[in-house]
């Protein structure tokens, strides 16, 4: 015990030695290379920080912090859950924007294409053109070579193409008689390995897919006009069946991805469309009378000429394929302007439109073709909200003055 009370008294006696060795060892460190100095001036900058910052930033009261709550007023929602600012008009919270889109059109080279992504770019979206120029133009799209947010790929859709798109208008396929004929083969693979293709693509990526069907799925109709319920009545052996059971069985594949996949899928069917960039020489029946009527030659009608179609100028197409993509409903929807026209009542309006004295030619008419065509767009209008604008005597001068000038440049 005593020992323990020497050691204890040993190590008192050490302490203040011990204290002393201590200070002048952190003396000696800080006054070494003038280290005192860098403390004190830290020191220093770190409390004028502190003394000084209240003053160099805003009062609460200030103007900055009334916008801060401003911007948070608009954030607060209205009594029917959407957002306002103090003003009362709507917007969206800051940073929050809709984005652009990254869409595939396949044929968008094509008459209708070519106006589909005109729309789609002004819009704001990034738009790839998929297309084998079989019946598109490079003239279609040449305005939109110079754009960061078009890009054009040769490519034809029967073979498969791995990219990475939002949304999908499946538009490629030879659209008239003269065309769709040459190669029928060719026309039922488009519209088979090409759907299913572009199909795939729409399931590995996600991709709303939309397919641009036809009109031509009902056949030479037993049911007038045609309503998106009616199954048609087509020859499945025909000259015009490549492309009319090509469609249909298109629909079908749609709608199998749709029900088997999970694809979201959107279906048009298009009615006769016409407008500028159309081909010249398609076969078609507003771009064969406008052609032949502005090289004064006689405009052929098949038949006694009684035969009945409906025509819709190409942009009022173009809305209702937009305005259908963006719905939530899958459909079939019938897009077409329901006034319905003979032949040889459009003969006339091309000829009041064009040269009132061009004359009228009559040849045998063409196999399966419809005796009457006209469509129930009451679906698209209740759902859609989608109606035509635009009447035939309206479109056609615009289409005329397209032509007339690329008429010119042939010669």
């Amino acid at each position: 015990m005593k020992q323990l009370h020497r050691q204890s008294s040993m190590s008192k006696q050490h302490r203040p030695h011990h204290h002393a060795s201590l200070s002048r060892t952190l003396a000696s460190y800080l006054l070494r290379e003038q280290r005192l100095l860098f403390v004190l001036l830290g020191f220093l900058l770190a409390s004028s920080f502190f003394l000084l910052g209240p003053s160099l930033t805003p009062h609460p009261s200030s103007a900055s912090t009334s916008n801060a709550l401003a911007a948070i007023a608009t954030r607060i929602p209205s009594g029917g859950g959407s957002t306002v600012s103090a003003a009362g008009a709507r917007r969206l919270p800051v940073g929050v924007r809709k984005p652009s889109l990254r869409v595939v059109v396949t044929g968008g080279a094509g008459f209708v294409g070519s106006h589909l992504i005109d729309k789609l770019l002004a819009r704001g979206d990034s738009v790839i053109v998929v297309d084998n120029f079989f019946t598109g133009r490079k003239d279609n799209v040449a305005h939109h070579l110079g754009n960061p947010r078009f890009e054009l790929i040769r490519h034809d859709v029967v073979e498969p193409i791995l990219i990475e798109v939002d949304q999908i208008y499946h538009l490629a396929c030879p659209a008239s008689p003269v065309h769709y004929k040459f190669n029928p083969i060719k026309t039922i693979k488009t519209n088979v390995m090409g759907t299913l293709n572009m199909l795939g693509l729409a399931k590995r990526v996600g991709a709303r897919f939309l397919l641009t069907s036809t009109s031509e799925v009902y056949g030479d109709p037993l049911e007038h006009p045609q309503k998106e319920s009616y199954w048609g009545h087509v020859n499945p052996i025909g000259v015009r069946s490549c492309y009319d059971e090509g469609k249909r069985t298109a629909e079908t594949l749609t709608m199998d991805y749709h029900r088997g996949a999970g694809v979201e899928v959107r279906i048009a069917r298009i009615f006769n469309t016409y407008g500028p960039r159309m081909c010249l020489d398609d076969g078609r029946v507003v771009s064969n009378f406008v052609a032949q009527a502005l090289r004064k030659q006689p405009m052929t009608v098949y038949g006694d000429g009684k035969q009945t179609r409906s025509f819709q100028y190409v942009s009022d197409l173009v809305d209702g394929l937009v305005t259908l993509m963006e719905s939530e409903h899958i459909g079939p929807f019938n897009l077409g302007n329901p006034g319905e026209f003979t032949m040889l009542e459009l003969a006339q309006v091309v000829k009041e439109t064009i040269d009132p004295g061009a004359s009228v030619e009559f040849k045998p008419n063409t196999a399966d073709d419809p005796h009457m065509r006209k469509p129930d767009i009451a679906k698209a209008k209740s759902l859609l909200n989608w109606e035509p604008k635009i009447s035939l005597k309206q479109g056609l001068p615009r289409m005329v003055s397209d032509l007339q000038k690329r008429i010119m440049e042939e010669k």
